[in-house]
């Protein structure tokens, strides 16, 4: 699904695979939706995060 993004991710690939707009995946990281990490001012997020975070939702729905 996921496979050609690196295992961290940008916010802007990040955005890129989920399919949404920076505000909303902002909006996500402060809500703890999904989780990220901070390399000094740009925020990361794992693949894995991004896969689990697509699981959930995917669950939360059916």
């Amino acid at each position: 699904m996921f496979e050609q993004y690196e295992s961290v991710m940008t916010v802007e690939e990040a955005c890129e695979a989920l399919r949404i707009g920076k505000s909303r995946l902002y909006s996500l990281l402060r809500e703890r939706k999904l989780k990220g990490y901070k390399e000094g001012r740009h925020w990361k997020v794992a693949k894995e995060e991004i896969i689990d975070y697509v699981r959930r939702e995917t669950q939360r729905v059916k």
